[in-house]
């Protein structure tokens, strides 16, 4: 049976509210050059530091804001539902029919209403009993220790954020063994303009970059932004999730299998330059039904 320890000691060091633990040995010089940060941090290339607060608060002096009122729950035009219900559980998961999901702008530091507002959930952080062990053929993997109800707020995939350039030198670096961690999310805001944001918690970043990818996944990923314009790209459970279930996410976006966070910007697979033939797409061992066989792999930061 495999001892159970608390990988707080080593990885976490006592920032998250719950400790993470993991199935068998802690090794600390394993996680010798990687720097636990359960938010994230401002990188090369990024103009905004995401600690700073730059968004303004709504003027609401209630105990929880209320849609009808709160100009956080209004930014993104969802006036007829509350973000998440009393439970803390996203409730509007997105267009069923084109999978892209909707921003959520949370209440922040300088919102009149209390820390105990309803609109306050992924600030709050970590909640969530989670453990990291080996898995058979995907290295690392992170499951649950207790049910987690569809809707519920899992964690953060945190790390550097970076800008365009850096995430494409960082990537041309990559040898075929290494793990690819950068994930870039586009945001679309109406009459062509598209935001993205790089996040890269190879050296820097929490327990998120853990999740295995999943053609079938249980968690999908929602761009957060709590004090910042940088989003935090929060991870909520697609449907009821049993104890000892893997978590995971579709690393090419969305839920089921439709795009809206990308692994790496759309690219035109007619274009792929000489410099990315290195690359290699690697197998996927998800084991869904649905499975492409391959791990999503997208080339347009290396072809520009």
């Amino acid at each position: 049976m495999s001892i159970i320890k608390v990988f707080d000691q080593y990885l976490c060091k006592g920032l998250e509210k719950v400790p993470v633990l993991r199935e068998g040995n802690v090794s600390k010089e394993e996680y010798s050059e990687f720097q636990y940060s359960p938010e994230n941090i401002q990188g090369p290339g990024c103009d905004i530091d995401p600690s700073e607060v730059t968004l303004p608060g709504c003027s609401c002096h209630a105990h929880s804001c209320l849609t009808e009122s709160c100009s956080c729950l209004q930014t993104y035009g969802q006036t007829c539902i509350q973000t998440y219900d009393s439970h803390g559980r996203l409730q509007d998961q997105g267009d069923t029919e084109t999978g892209y999901c909707r921003p959520v702008f949370e209440c922040n530091a300088l919102c009149g209403c209390s820390e105990a507002c309803c609109n306050r959930v992924v600030q709050r952080g970590l909640g969530l009993k989670l453990c990291v062990y080996p898995t058979e053929d995907r290295g690392w993997g992170m499951r649950a220790l207790e049910p987690i109800p569809c809707g519920s707020f899992v964690c953060e995939y945190a790390g550097e954020v970076i800008g365009f350039e850096e995430a494409r030198r960082r990537q041309l670096a990559q040898g075929l063994e290494d793990n690819n961690y950068i994930i870039a999310v586009r945001e679309y805001a109406g009459q062509g303009q598209v935001s993205e944001t790089f996040v890269d918690p190879t050296v820097v970043g929490n327990v998120g970059r853990f999740l295995n990818h999943s053609c079938q996944p249980n968690l999908f990923m929602v761009p957060v932004r709590v004090h910042s314009l940088v989003p935090r790209l929060a991870l909520f459970a697609g449907r009821d999730i049993t104890p000892q279930e893997e978590l995971t996410f579709d690393y090419s976006g969305g839920y089921s299998n439709m795009s809206s966070v990308e692994r790496l910007v759309q690219s035109d697979p007619g274009t792929e330059a000489s410099e990315t033939g290195t690359l290699q797409r690697k197998p996927c061992h998800c084991g869904a039904q649905n499975c492409s066989q391959f791990l999503p792999l997208d080339l347009s930061v290396l072809n520009n």
